[in-house]
């Protein structure tokens, strides 16, 4: 009897134990389930530091965008290309060719297009200002060149153009305020293009226009000693005039024959005949002033052969009027 109960026990447990353990997993399962929504803070930590991470992308890319507008500008939504950034320089440089080769309408038109680009450079004003005053535009070079003097106060060249400028609309006392502006811009950038020995000429040229002779002297002489440049013989005649006006008759009469000496020098390198002519004529003017020079010192004989030497340089050019008019004054002296 023992046994039997005993047996039964065990199959008693049997059937208990397959529902709870039925039962266990499935609880089990119901307890998986809810912890796919269980609150979880390092999840929410997670998303959290990826919304930071997006924002600061977001925004990276928004400055970047900002900034890309502000180092390629855009025009007409059109964006300036690097090409287009260059465009400037090369219309100044085509400008500045056209220039050079009297191309002037043209000059007008390739630098104008540099002047009106985003950062003009200060040379493109003065070039166009020359091209202006060149084809007769007086108002709009001197726009051009106090416009390039606004911008570079050291500008030595703009100066000197503007000099020439008002020299040509005869007001010589403004001319001669740019002469001095030049001279000063040219002490602080002693490697300016423009040249000493030019703006001393410039200025000894204003100064004997306004009967400064003294004035005159001076910087014909500071621009005749200067080693740069070519010597014009201009400057040896105009010093000669100041020279006369002193009544320093020997020192007149030696600049012209110092200019004669650089014409002939100039005759010999000149490449075509008109250039010739024209040097030429200026020689033998300038034998005839210091002919005339040495008949007020009483030197006859010495004017006589500056007189000679005029009329051989009239026969060579066929100017048959002056040289019986040299002819004549030859005679008279003589008499």
């Amino acid at each position: 009897m023992n046994k039997k109960k005993s047996t039964k026990k065990k199959l008693d447990s049997k059937k208990i134990s397959k529902p709870v353990s039925k039962e266990v997993s499935l609880v089990t399962k119901n307890i998986v389930k809810p912890t796919a929504h269980h609150f979880n803070a390092w999840s929410l930590s997670i998303y959290v530091y990826w919304f930071i991470i997006l924002f600061f992308i977001s925004a990276t890319f928004y400055i970047l965008g900002r900034s890309h507008g502000i180092l390629h500008p855009t025009a007409n939504n059109v964006e300036i290309t690097e090409e287009a950034l260059l465009q400037p320089n090369q219309y100044l440089d085509s400008g500045k060719k056209n220039l050079l080769s009297g191309n002037i309408e043209d000059a007008i038109k390739d630098l104008t297009a540099a002047v009106e680009s985003d950062r003009p450079p200060v040379e493109s004003f003065i070039l166009r200002g020359e091209a202006y005053m060149q084809s007769g535009d007086y108002n709009n070079a001197m726009n051009d060149f106090s416009t390039a003097i606004g911008m570079d106060s050291l500008s030595s060249v703009a100066f000197y153009d503007r000099a020439l400028l008002n020299t040509r609309l005869e007001d010589y006392p403004a001319a001669l305020s740019d002469i001095n502006n030049a001279l000063a811009a040219r002490a602080v950038r002693p490697n300016d293009i423009l040249q000493l020995r030019d703006i001393y000429a410039k200025r000894g040229q204003l100064n004997l226009w306004l009967k400064n002779w003294d004035g005159a002297v001076v910087d014909y002489t500071n621009s005749l000693s200067l080693p740069d440049g070519i010597v014009n013989p201009s400057v040896y005649a105009e010093r000669a005039e100041a020279f006369t006006a002193l009544n320093r008759y020997q020192e007149a009469s030696d600049d012209y024959m110092s200019a004669v000496r650089v014409i002939s020098e100039q005759i010999a390198g000149a490449t075509n005949n008109e250039a010739r002519e024209d040097l030429s004529r200026r020689a033998a003017g300038y034998f005839e002033k210091s002919a005339a020079l040495k008949v007020k010192m009483g030197d006859l004989e010495s004017a006589k052969s500056d007189l000679e030497s005029a009329i051989t340089i009239l026969k060579a050019l066929n100017d048959n009027e002056n040289m019986e008019r040299l002819n004549n004054f030859i005679s008279e002296m003589q008499k």
